[in-house]
């Protein structure tokens, strides 16, 4: 969800990027969030990665602006964390996060930053911090996320109407593909080919036609005479969709019957001959076979509206004042 990646995103930055923040000297408040503060540097340290990419990477003319959007727009997901946290220590009961739980959480994040563990022990002793610490930061996080869980997605209902009506508009997500297995027969023309070996090829593939007709096994000619991909299977192609194979051979086979052998069918690589041995038809999946995904696309809907009245209700009742662009 996008409320919980936000969270995710700010306080993994705080805890793997920046240096051990809460032991330097406070040089600046700019931001009291009830009983806690968020200084300058705090602050600043936590953006510099973010503040860093846009320099690296934005290209347009108005980079300050956008730096100066991002930061006041970081600075309220950061208040937003320490009311979230706040939250989670007033009603954090009952809720037990694993010792074994936050090591594969770090775990995670050290793969995706390319770092081994102890290579990432060494970063937090040269910047004064531990292991211990950031375990501890990262349990808290958790337990706010579960937290957070527990306050929204408890006042979420998902109605069977709800779920009727989202099937309804939107049926085509729901549309099986029409798909048809064939066996294949394949005589390829040479590059260049002119008209004589062009009818050589098509009275050989005429040929081998009327013996498949004449009741010989699809199967042995075309292991034998094939020079298409699926020759040592008998020609088995398997199931295709449509827009996979060549037009031709394509129009053919979805209109064939079950069983049905095609004509001799010529396309710009050779001659084919084709056999429909099974078909899928393209029906719409019935609603009780998607039920729980419709369910859960509308729950995520619902809970990313339902964190912003959530969030915006702590918001109007905690003392929050923000100083950073005061004089």
């Amino acid at each position: 969800m996008k409320f919980y990646k936000g969270i995710v995103l700010i306080l993994l930055g705080l805890i793997l990027l920046c240096a051990p923040v809460r032991a330097e000297v406070v040089d600046k408040i700019i931001a009291v969030v009830n009983e806690e503060i968020i200084t300058l540097y705090e602050f600043d340290t936590a953006f510099e990665p973010y503040r860093k990419n846009i320099e690296n990477t934005y290209k347009g003319t108005d980079k300050e602006a956008v730096i100066k959007q991002t930061r006041e727009a970081f600075l309220q997901r950061l208040i937003d964390n320490i009311l979230i946290e706040q939250e989670a220590k007033k009603s954090g009961a009952g809720i037990i996060v694993k010792d074994e739980e936050v090591m594969e959480v770090l775990q995670d994040v050290l793969a995706k930053q390319k770092l081994s563990m102890r290579e990432y022990l060494k970063n937090l002793a040269q910047e004064g911090n531990s292991l211990d610490s950031v375990k501890k930061e990262i349990r808290g996080q958790m337990m706010r996320a579960r937290i957070l869980r527990r306050e929204v997605k408890a006042k979420i209902l998902v109605s069977d109407e709800e779920i009727g009506e989202y099937y309804n508009k939107n049926r085509q997500e729901y549309e099986g593909k029409e798909t048809v297995r064939i066996k294949q027969i394949l005589l390829l023309l040479p590059p260049d080919a002119d008209k004589t070996i062009i009818a050589k090829v098509k009275n050989e593939a005429m040929q081998l036609h009327k013996r498949v007709m004449n009741g010989e096994s699809f199967d042995l000619l075309a292991l034998n005479y094939s020079q298409g991909p699926a020759a040592a299977q008998g020609g088995d192609v398997g199931f295709i969709g449509r827009g996979t194979i060549i037009p031709e051979v394509e129009t053919a086979a979805f209109s064939l019957p079950v069983g049905q052998v095609s004509e001799v069918i010529e396309s710009s690589v050779g001659f084919h001959i084709i056999q429909v041995v099974d078909k899928k038809g393209a029906g719409l999946k019935p609603i009780a076979a998607v039920r729980e995904e419709i369910k859960t696309k509308i729950e995520d809907e619902k809970l990313d509206k339902k964190f912003d009245e959530w969030i915006a209700s702590v918001r109007a009742k905690s003392h929050i004042e923000v100083k950073l662009y005061k004089e």
